[in-house]
């Protein structure tokens, strides 16, 4: 098949989270399946292009009262997979990718329908693919647009959609003035389409029109259905229930293996453990915790700074769990408020906690291989892909059981010495605290432990499977295409 991917982003050309991940790492795993893939992103001021080629020079895009001109860049083919860019100064010369530090960019429905529009009318020129795969809001408007503007567009008759929700708690919201700004008709703007409590609402128009529509876990394909965890479209969601598959993520086990890491220290794998204790002391010594600490379980957290990921609950439950003998690592950025409080904590407990604010890919990889707990008490977590990094690594997880921390974790049984971590349900500090020191506790076992570490590293969360399962969706929306 064809599949051509739209995304606002994907590593390594650019990234704020785990939906780069997933663009980066699913169309090689599509590619090795003998599939013909292409992948559209943006051309940000970050974006770095070892090899670009000018495609197409000069792209109109209509606005109401104004014309926007583009041009898509051949950046190669890499793994298989044929990259393009979509090169505009809205893009390129700004340094971030959705906003700044005074909020969302005030013309992203323009940026982003330029985008779309890019996509579609660069697919005609290079041919049609059998299906868009489209991310997020960012790309959502390419589904609406095929089944309005283009849909006496013979081109793309028998091309199919498929949206993958990442979070649906980032819907791509628009005063209704953009509705004549960006040419679209007003028939669209209705309560079964793109109209949201007045305004519109990019992603729920790709709910609505896609073909079929995929989230990255099982678990968050039932949670999006419920108005708990839909941010307000749960009966969108629930209406295309019978076209909503959960497919978990994968890890790309090319940069998260520790037996063949550059940023370790020492490499370790299931048959040679030796040099996680190598990594944990540099951990240490990175950041600034006492030799005297090396016997302590420490607890890990990677992570943005925000509430959905757990720092509310952790402001509640951290005071009490730092009493125990615990070193606690650090490292995110994010809100502000988060990272005071864990300066902080720091202040208070400095030989149990240390931070470092930042994005440090190196330390990352560190954090993952040297703690010995890992730490995810996420409020929601659609899918979660560092759980699956530190178990790779040998790190337990503790989770709270919700989207694809449920999927990935299997809770520790010592009887049977079988699962891969600890979880709880209840969104509260009592229950995260109480599964903290279920894993302290097991700690101290030392063969219950490394059994449990083997557990971990044994598991195999390569994108192979997905891939398939994404093809069995690629499949199901290119029949709905054929005429009957």
């Amino acid at each position: 098949m064809r599949i051509t991917f739209a995304a606002s982003e994907g590593v390594p050309y650019s990234k704020t989270g785990g939906l780069a991940d997933v663009v980066g790492a699913l169309p090689k795993a599509l590619s090795a399946l003998g599939h013909e893939i292409t992948v559209f992103l943006p051309r940000y001021r970050r974006t770095h292009l070892k090899e670009a080629h000018l495609s197409i020079a000069n792209l109109t895009v209509p606005m109401q009262d104004y014309l926007l001109f583009c041009q898509v860049i051949d950046g190669g083919k890499h793994d298989g997979v044929q990259f393009y860019f979509v090169d505009h100064p809205e893009f390129s010369y700004r340094d971030g990718l959705y906003g700044d530090s005074h909020g969302d960019y005030p013309d992203n429905a323009e940026r982003f329908m330029m985008f779309c529009r890019a996509v579609i009318e660069s697919s005609k020129r290079f041919g049609p693919p059998d299906v868009f795969h489209v991310h997020d809001w960012q790309t959502s408007l390419i589904p609406v647009l095929l089944r309005s503007l283009y849909a006496y567009d013979a081109t793309f008759a028998l091309t199919g959609t498929v949206l993958t929700i990442h979070n649906i708690g980032y819907q791509g919201l628009f005063p209704n003035t953009v509705v004549p700004k960006l040419l679209l008709p007003w028939s669209l703007f209705t309560m079964d389409r793109l109209e949201f409590y007045d305004k519109v609402n990019f992603l729920k128009g790709g709910i609505v029109y896609s073909d079929y529509l995929t989230t990255v876990s099982r678990t968050y394909a039932k949670e999006i259905q419920t108005y708990l965890f839909a941010f307000g479209l749960a009966d969108t969601v629930y209406k295309k229930r019978d076209r909503l598959i959960g497919i978990v993520n994968g890890a790309d086990y090319g940069e998260w293996n520790p037996a063949a890491d550059p940023y370790l220290p020492a490499r370790f794998s299931t048959s040679d453990l030796s040099g996680k204790a190598t990594c944990k002391e540099s951990l240490l010594e990175q950041f600034g915790i006492p030799k005297e600490k090396l016997q302590s379980p420490v607890i890990g957290v990677i992570s943005r700074f925000a509430a959905q990921k757990g720092f509310d609950l952790m402001e509640a439950a951290l005071p009490r769990l730092l009493r125990e003998d615990v070193v606690l690592v650090v490292l995110g950025t994010g809100d502000r408020h988060y990272e005071g409080m864990f300066r902080s904590l720091h202040r208070s407990f400095p030989d149990r906690l240390a931070v470092k604010i930042a994005y440090d890919n190196p330390l990352a990889h560190l954090v993952e291989a040297g703690s010995d707990i890992f730490l995810m008490p996420s409020h929601y977590e659609p899918c979660g892909l560092t759980q699956i990094y530190s178990m790779r690594y040998g790190t337990v997880p503790v989770v709270r059981a919700t989207g694809g921390l449920e999927d990935t974790v299997e809770q520790w049984d010592p009887k049977q010495r079988t699962g891969t971590g600890f979880k709880f349900r209840d969104y509260d500090p009592a229950h995260l605290n109480a599964a903290v020191r279920q894993a302290l506790s097991a700690f101290k076992n030392k063969e219950d432990w490394k059994q449990l570490m083997l557990n971990c590293m044994r598991q195999n969360f390569s994108w192979e499977q997905p891939a398939r399962e994404y093809i069995e969706v690629y499949e199901k929306a290119r029949r709905l295409r054929v005429p009957k």
